[in-house]
């Protein structure tokens, strides 16, 4: 299991007249592989702290789309635990940091896309710490040009005003348009519909009934990517 790395977030200086597309990406289940690392955590967690059985199913279960420090809470309570719901959550955090990966064939498209004058933005359902703990850790924060974290701002997909604060953050506008990645059918799909986006859908989850379709579908990242930089040439 790799160490947590801290990387300093560079910005990319915007020339005048150039136009820049935005492409906003999902993170856990699109540019970095959340499930491959919580497994890992979880286990490491469960054995530093001697946890049960019976507590390790609960983690992975409850944990299993998302975590935040109210479900280190409930864990001490449903087995007694005697360490602090927030000494648990940050040794979580440490351990799941540790362990996300983000391939380096996707790293790569990312420069690529910079480099032909896209704009990157992430935006993230999750608690603030956790989500950018994955960013640092990967390297990806210093790949994009924004990052809008659900729990720093308290508003997730697929509401509206997310998508529009990740576009401000990247200094944009959703009005001029752009593209919404991710594995989310509600979520990027359907909320990137609502911000005027086109979208591209990572293959994966049931899609949901009535839901509007994608405008790609795809099974990788990388071929996402590939996508874009098609829309450079």
């Amino acid at each position: 299991m790799r160490c947590c790395r801290e990387r300093r977030c560079t910005r990319r200086p915007v020339g005048s007249g150039t136009v820049h597309r935005l492409a906003l990406f999902d993170l856990d289940g699109t540019l970095a592989d959340r499930q491959a690392a919580l497994s890992d955590a979880l286990t490491c967690l469960c054995r530093s702290r001697a946890l049960s059985p019976d507590a390790e199913r609960w983690l992975r279960i409850e944990l299993a789309d998302r975590a935040t420090v109210n479900d280190f809470a409930r864990l001490r309570n449903a087995f007694t635990l005697k360490a602090s719901a927030a000494d648990l959550w940050e040794e979580y955090v440490d351990l799941m940091s540790s362990a996300v990966t983000c391939r380096p064939e996707v790293i790569e498209g990312l420069v690529r896309l910079r480099a032909t004058a896209w704009t990157i933005g992430i935006i993230t359902n999750g608690a603030g710490d956790i989500q950018r703990a994955k960013l640092a850790a990967t390297g990806l924060d210093a790949l994009v040009d924004g990052v809008a974290v659900s729990g720093d701002l308290e508003v997730r997909k697929p509401d509206l005003r997310l998508f529009q604060l990740a576009a401000a953050h990247c200094g944009a506008n959703l009005a001029d348009g752009g593209w919404m990645i991710g594995d989310n059918p509600t979520g990027d799909i359907g909320g990137g519909h609502q911000a005027g986006l086109r979208t591209i859908w990572l293959r994966g989850r049931p899609w949901p009934d009535g839901l509007p379709a994608a405008h790609h579908v795809v099974d990788d990242i990388a071929d996402a990517i590939a996508i874009l930089l098609n829309e450079t040439e």
